[in-house]
């Protein structure tokens, strides 16, 4: 079961995450971070770093955002790994607490 990351990372992006992975699964969109399940080993450390809760074990993914264990499989092969960590956009802050924010994903 690989973790996931959910909508909560868009136009956030903080990377506290990347630098607690052992494996370095994650990969770096233009304004969100996914997780690559092929690389994921499920150690969990990802969890506790993240700032607004936007990761989940697989199975624990909200159901209102299921469409994103898909994405992330799908958006893992086509983004550049990131292996360390980097500042947040200078406007993360605002978009923390943000629904809704799937319409602002870019691929």
């Amino acid at each position: 079961m690989a973790y996931v990351v959910t909508e909560n990372c868009i136009k956030c992006k903080y990377t506290d995450c990347v630098d607690v992975c052992p494996v370095d699964c994650f990969r770096e969109g233009p304004n969100c971070l996914v997780i690559d399940p092929d690389e994921c080993i499920d150690c969990t450390l990802c969890v506790a770093e993240c700032p607004v809760e936007a990761i989940y074990a697989e199975d624990d993914v909200p159901d209102q955002q299921l469409n994103f264990i898909k994405l992330n499989a799908e958006l893992s092969k086509k983004w550049r790994p990131i292996i360390e960590k980097k500042d947040a956009p200078p406007d993360a802050d605002d978009w923390a607490s943000v629904a809704d924010k799937l319409k602002y994903l870019q691929r």
